[in-house]
């Protein structure tokens, strides 16, 4: 679901992860056509870093 969000309304994605200042800035550059394309590749690469993160998490809780 998140990364429908993220390809049609990245803005909202960096919300859905915490992230509020970023969803600030992606939100002013989603206003322009142009800045559309380069806010979703953004919105899509944080939440894939998002994923990342939460997988080292839980195997740094499992390993102690």
């Amino acid at each position: 679901m998140r990364l429908v969000l993220a390809i049609f309304l990245p803005f909202v994605a960096f919300f859905t992860i915490g992230r509020p200042l970023a969803g600030i800035i992606c939100l002013i550059l989603q206003i322009t056509l142009i800045g559309w394309l380069p806010a979703a590749i953004w919105a899509v690469y944080a939440l894939g870093q998002y994923k990342t993160d939460q997988k080292i998490e839980q195997a740094l809780k499992q390993r102690s």
